[in-house]
């Protein structure tokens, strides 16, 4: 298994940052590694994200969605052969603030191979949470 991840606390509500979550279109205008996404993000769907880090698109399931609290996107090859999944979880705080946690593990019998080529996505992960954080605290929506 290969795991990133990016923890943070965030001084907005968990609607709040659940809609930005949820909001495809608006990604890249917080996200500045995206390009854009294909697709709705909601429960069974299947979506497509684009990159500025890969000339390649990305598509996964939603495979998991609680409003206000969990998303996970599942992606891979038939089988389990090699297997990215990316679960986003939003906890309240006893402040009012949340913590919102980004984590993706890679996984499957190809992962030796497949492995080789993924990068170091720390620093993508920490920017990622960095800028949810600043667009959910910059947004008055609650």
């Amino acid at each position: 298994m290969k795991t990133y991840s990016a923890t943070t606390t965030i001084h907005a509500s968990a609607e709040t940052v659940w809609n930005i979550l949820t909001d495809a279109k608006g990604y890249p205008s917080w996200d500045l590694s995206m390009d854009h996404i294909e697709g709705k993000l909601a429960l069974g769907e299947t979506v497509k994200f684009f990159t500025k880090l890969s000339a390649q698109a990305f598509p996964v399931k939603v495979t998991a969605f609680e409003p206000g609290r969990k998303m996970v996107l599942t992606g891979g090859m038939p089988l389990g052969l090699f297997k990215s999944e990316r679960t986003h979880t939003l906890t309240a705080n006893q402040d009012g603030s949340i913590t919102f946690k980004t984590e993706e593990i890679f996984s499957g019998l190809l992962l030796p191979i497949f492995g080789k080529n993924i990068p170091d996505l720390t620093e993508n992960f920490n920017n990622f949470a960095a800028a949810l954080k600043k667009r959910a605290e910059n947004t008055k929506i609650d």
